[in-house]
């Protein structure tokens, strides 16, 4: 159990970094799993994979929390009106999150539908791979196209329900392919409409919330919620991890943007798809 533990723990760093870095938790934790592969059913991991991502949420909510909260009326620079309650509405809040459920009904349509057949047809490492290294080049294609462009929207307030619906649809990717990162897909999208750096990350979080709040059910309520203690005591601690580690990382990514572009990330996923593909080319060859 002891081990076990360990496990998870590592699992969860890796899923707290690469989470919110552009460089895919589902192409890490593919390639991690094959080293420490967690004592459970297939079943379990499939949830676990998805599941452990709630903790990663959390940390959208804690660190933007002024900024996802609708109501109050204290530093309510934009009321609904100037009646009691409408001075309790925040109206610039309310509109980003009709911005944000907006860009989610691709990838929700597609999930609530297709999620097996999904699993089933591309959650193999190389999908994965691919998908790493087309949005690597994608990430560097792009920087090097946006360089002295001066971005269209700089703020959450100035991005429109169209920009919104587009980088949903640059989301149904992710949500298609795995390994391509939501986040990575999402970016990329938001970059080539005009979206500043700082905007397209911090909408990306926001869009993280009902998309993995979401997908972690879903797979919750597939699995069933008859957990040994082992069981539980492993996605708790796979949670908390990732959780803590999250606080770190969406800090750091944060002031990463505001003096960097996203190429290191393109070089690094087109590294790592290419050794998930010479990794899985030997095994194969082996066997």
């Amino acid at each position: 159990m002891i081990w076990e533990i360990i496990k998870t723990i590592i699992l969860g760093i890796v899923e707290g970094i690469t989470e919110w870095l552009p460089i895919s938790s589902t192409g890490h934790l593919i390639l991690v799993s094959e080293f420490l592969n967690l004592d459970k059913s297939e079943d379990f991991k499939e949830m676990f994979d998805v599941v452990i991502q709630f903790g990663a949420i959390m940390a959208v909510v804690v660190i933007f929390w002024k900024k996802l909260w609708p109501f109050g009326k204290k530093n309510n620079a934009h009321p609904l009106n100037k009646s009691p309650f409408g001075q309790m509405i925040k109206k610039d809040i309310f509109e980003m999150w009709f911005k944000v459920l907006a860009a989610c009904i691709p990838a929700a349509g597609v999930g609530l539908f297709c999620d097996d057949w999904i699993d089933e047809h591309f959650y193999n490492p190389w999908t994965v791979a691919v998908a790493l290294i087309v949005f690597g080049i994608a990430f560097i294609v792009v920087e090097n196209w946006n360089k002295g462009k001066e971005p269209k929207i700089k703020t959450i307030s100035e991005l429109t329900f169209t920009a919104a619906l587009i980088i949903g649809g640059f989301q149904l990717i992710a949500a298609i392919f795995p390994g391509t990162s939501r986040s990575g897909a999402t970016i990329v999208g938001a970059l080539l409409i005009g979206i500043s750096r700082t905007v397209a990350a911090e909408f990306t979080f926001y869009l993280a919330i009902p998309v993995m709040f979401g997908a972690s059910l879903l797979k919750l309520v597939k699995f069933g919620f008859d957990f040994t203690g082992s069981e539980l005591a492993v996605l708790l601690v796979g949670c908390v991890v990732s959780f803590l580690v999250s606080l770190f990382v969406i800090k750091f990514l944060m002031d990463y943007i505001k003096k960097h572009d996203f190429k290191v990330f393109g070089w690094y996923r087109i590294i790592l798809g290419a050794l998930v593909l010479i990794y899985f080319g030997a095994k194969a060859l082996i066997k």
